[in-house]
């Protein structure tokens, strides 16, 4: 026989249905995309047992999580376990589009600028004609750094006996100064008004100081063989 007090009245059984659906576990659709946001907007991975307790009564992270995996697998995102969470990562094959080239700056010695500087303003020069220029000899070590640095290169021939080998400055060295042409380079008026050129010119030295101090710059030149390194 049924007790009369265990039934239930149409309101209090709607009540009971309401109170049972706000307890209802999302469709799987919807707790994909629950992971989903969550993993997006956390910078440190995410454990199945925290997904779980972010998302509503009745959700199953754990599997939602597997299937995830295998959807990402073949994206350039993928799904990846970290530690003891999970974690949305750049694929291993397209690491490389992530790369940033790093360039190290470094300071060409004395003897490599006004090299480098008797070259742009006087090409095609020879190496005679840019020791007469220094006044001073222009080591090996130097011309080398420059060529490898791709800023000069070895122009035409002069029609002088011997038919010595002459130097210009190349395409890389115009655009890395934002130049169209060696015609651009600023002139002397704008050098000394830039502070860039000495009014007068050092007195004092002998060629022993000159060549001591190319001996010095040329063991810089060789400690540092690149300008740029990435």
């Amino acid at each position: 026989m049924i007790d009369p007090s265990k039934k239930l009245s149409p309101e209090q059984k709607e009540s009971k249905t309401s109170q049972a659906h706000l307890f209802d576990a999302p469709s799987i659709v919807e707790q994909r995309r629950m992971v989903e946001a969550i993993l997006f907007a956390s910078s440190e991975p995410v454990s199945v047992t925290e997904l779980e307790s972010r998302m509503p009564q009745g959700s199953n992270p754990g599997s939602v999580v597997d299937e995830l995996k295998t959807e990402y697998s073949h994206r350039g995102v993928n799904l990846v376990k970290v530690g003891g969470g999970w974690a949305m990562r750049t694929s291993p094959d397209l690491s490389f589009l992530m790369r940033k080239e790093t360039v190290e700056t470094r300071k060409l010695s004395r003897a490599a600028v006004e090299t480098l500087a008797i070259i742009a303003y006087h090409q095609p020069v020879t190496r005679l004609e840019i020791e007469e220029i220094r006044g001073v000899g222009v080591s090996k070590g130097t011309v080398d750094l420059l060529l490898e640095m791709d800023w000069i290169k070895f122009g035409r021939r002069k029609m002088t006996p011997g038919r010595p080998v002459t130097f210009v400055v190349t395409q890389h060295f115009l655009d890395h100064f934002g130049l169209e042409s060696a015609k651009d380079l600023p002139g002397l008026k704008e050098l000394k008004s830039a502070g860039l050129l000495e009014s007068t010119i050092q007195s004092g030295k002998d060629s022993n100081d000159d060549n001591i101090e190319e001996e010095a710059d040329l063991r810089d030149d060789m400690d540092q063989p690149e300008l740029f390194v990435e």
